[in-house]
């Protein structure tokens, strides 16, 4: 029988287990991990009144993904809508459904709260996580821009 997934908020103890997996994130999209880079998301994640959040997924006693997530004001319709900035399972833990476990929560929250749609990106070359978008949600018809902000 498979293991169940607890889904819930992260808490202060949960430190070491998130960085681990946030470090594998950073890597993942080529971001050299740095502790600065962590201790500021963290802060943000940790503090009630910070800016995000962030659930973890724990299968057993490990920690095997998180989705980090805020609310945005959207000037269109004066409403509130989530933003999910990061999603994570560890590679041992894939194909699990711990991502859809993660999304599900999300969109409890997500009706807790009144929003009216969850939004997030991924990378373009991310096969894998579009293959898992594709059928819970649907590609939006908007284009995003960069723009770097040199000194």
């Amino acid at each position: 029988m498979a293991e169940m997934i607890e889904i819930r908020p992260v808490i202060q103890s949960d430190r070491a287990a998130w960085a681990a997996l946030f470090r594998d994130y950073m890597v993942f999209y080529g971001v050299t991990p740095s502790d600065a880079v962590l201790d500021t998301t963290w802060g943000w994640i940790i503090d009630p009144d910070g800016p995000m959040e962030c659930l973890l997924a724990v299968k057993g006693d490990r920690v095997v993904g998180f989705a980090q997530y805020r609310a945005v004001p959207e000037t269109l319709t004066g409403g509130w809508f989530g933003q999910l900035d990061d999603l994570f399972v560890a590679p041992k833990a894939r194909r699990d459904g711990v991502a859809q476990a993660l999304m599900s929560r999300l969109d409890d929250i997500a009706r807790d709260r009144g929003w009216f749609k969850l939004s997030w990106i991924t990378a373009d070359d991310n096969a894998t996580a579009q293959r898992l978008y594709d059928q819970i949600g649907k590609a939006s018809s908007w284009v995003v821009y960069e723009r770097p902000i040199k000194d």
